[in-house]
């Protein structure tokens, strides 16, 4: 495998020492702007509704289009962001969101902006993983828990702003306006980062297996396609998906140990050799589960149980959203002066204590009770993310940073999809069975939303479990746990 330099020679990688560097900051500005855009369509579904004569079903799309784009691209992204420069990746990613944010301002239709929906999503799906590909080839071991909490405070105050910042902007217009004024703040940073950003690394010439892009969009993306159908679908339809969808991800996890013989894997799995990294990964994916779940749930109690309005309840949310940014900084610092264990564990106790306090939620729980969970499961969750994310990433050499960040954004959308499904799911099931019985509709959403609040706590039993077993730092040079052929 040969080694070639694209565009401008890059920067060697212990190049900052102090500070965040320049090149994390433009890369965090982006994706907090692309994050935004993600959550900002949360409360435009009614107005869709009426202006495109559409159905809810149908309006969902929008966002099911998105996960499952999402989970068909982020797995190649190891292999591009080892083919091409920081600067072409930088390009890529958010010329692709710029032409989906335009076309979904003017889409005359439906299917156009379910199609500009689409083209966002694939720009999105590179930027996460270039950006924590690039600050772990940049960023001192001693200084990534500082730096990953500032990257944390942009990437985790984004989504509580979002659904905020569309109900403020759906009281002056319509659904287009969202787009248009993303976009051209969207533009602004992206030339200023096209005029600023130098490339980091060295970039790797190697030929594309298409038998695994295939295998990989079918699979991820069967997969989430078939977990988001349990929610009101045939069960035997999403079932019989999903089973498609991890037969083609067999095929696709056998076909990357045959390729990892001769050195070009489209997604390197021997990332999973390393323990840290693959404890950090379980930790993740349950954690995420269980969070979406909520986030998912606590909207729908509070609207459709509590009968606030969408501006009211991002109002609410958004303390506890903004509290998860905000410690992303001084968990940092912690985890740079003590490790992760102390962090992981008190954080994970605290997401299963939220979580449990959430099965209790009733017609009359006071509001500042709801805000109380809702701020101890975001600041449980900030200290969490940040130490496992930098744990594992830092577990990994460097020449499988890409194709790790590129696994761990993967499961990120898989998780995700599961947690929404299971707690839908069970919610649905059980308030259907409770008006069958002659419960009042409102009793039995409120029932069903208990229930699966119980699932989202059971999950964090395992999240407690999982912390326990994390080292305090993560070892970079250590010898891999297993074979991985």
């Amino acid at each position: 495998m040969s080694i070639a330099q694209v565009d401008s020679p890059a920067e060697p990688e212990t190049a900052v020492s102090r500070g965040t560097p320049a090149v994390i900051r433009l890369l965090v500005l982006a994706t907090f702007v692309v994050i935004l855009n993600e959550t900002i369509m949360i409360n435009a579904i009614p107005r869709l509704m009426g202006a495109l004569h559409i159905t809810e079903q149908t309006a969902q799309w929008l966002s099911t289009a998105f996960m499952l784009t999402m989970a068909a691209v982020i797995p190649i992204t190891g292999w591009f962001l080892q083919r091409v420069s920081t600067r072409s990746a930088y390009a890529t990613a958010m010329g692709l969101f710029l032409l989906g944010t335009a076309l979904a301002a003017v889409a005359p239709s439906f299917e156009v902006l379910l199609g500009a929906r689409i083209v966002q999503a694939c720009g999105t799906a590179v930027m996460m993983p270039l950006l924590m590909t690039t600050l772990m080839q940049v960023v001192p071991e001693s200084e990534r828990g500082r730096v990953m909490g500032n990257v944390s405070l942009a990437i985790s105050v984004a989504p509580a702003m979002g659904p905020t910042v569309s109900g403020v902007i759906l009281q002056f217009g319509s659904w287009r306006l969202l787009f248009a004024v993303v976009l051209p703040i969207a533009a602004i940073i992206t030339w200023s980062g096209l005029k600023q950003l130098k490339n980091v690394g060295e970039t790797q010439v190697s030929a594309i297996d298409w038998l695994s892009v295939v295998t990989s969009a079918v699979g991820f993306g069967g997969l989430v396609y078939g977990l988001s159908r349990f929610e009101g679908g045939d069960v035997r339809v999403a079932a019989a998906i999903v089973g498609g969808g991890l037969a083609a991800i067999a095929v696709f996890v056998v076909r990357q140990m045959s390729l990892q013989k001769r050195g070009v894997p489209l997604m390197d799995l021997r990332t999973l050799r390393h323990r840290t990294y693959t404890v950090a990964l379980i930790l993740m994916a349950v954690s995420f589960m269980a969070m979406l779940g909520s986030m998912i749930l606590l909207p729908l109690y509070l609207q459709n149980v509590r009968e606030l309005s969408p501006l009211e309840t991002g109002l609410l949310v958004m303390p506890g959203g903004l509290a998860m940014g905000l410690l992303g900084p001084p968990v940092g610092r912690l985890f740079d002066r003590f490790g992760g264990r102390v962090l992981v564990i008190p954080g994970a106790i605290g997401i299963a204590l939220a979580l449990a306090g959430f099965t209790q939620v009733t017609m009359t729980m006071p509001y500042w009770q709801l805000l109380a969970l809702h701020a101890l499961l975001m600041v449980s969750l900030a200290a969490t993310f940040t130490p496992v994310f930098t744990l594992g990433l830092g577990a990994v050499p460097p020449h499988l940073y890409s194709h790790g960040s590129s696994i761990l954004s993967t499961l990120q959308q898989v998780a995700a999809a599961f947690g929404t499904a299971l707690v839908i799911t069970v919610m649905s099931a059980r308030a259907d069975a409770l008006r069958s019985a002659g419960v009042a509709e409102a009793l039995a959403d409120l029932d069903g939303m208990r229930l699966a609040f119980v699932i989202g706590a059971v999950l964090s039993v395992a999240v407690v479990v999982t912390a326990v077993l994390l080292p305090a730092r993560a070892d970079g040079t250590a010898e891999p746990a297993g074979p991985v052929h």
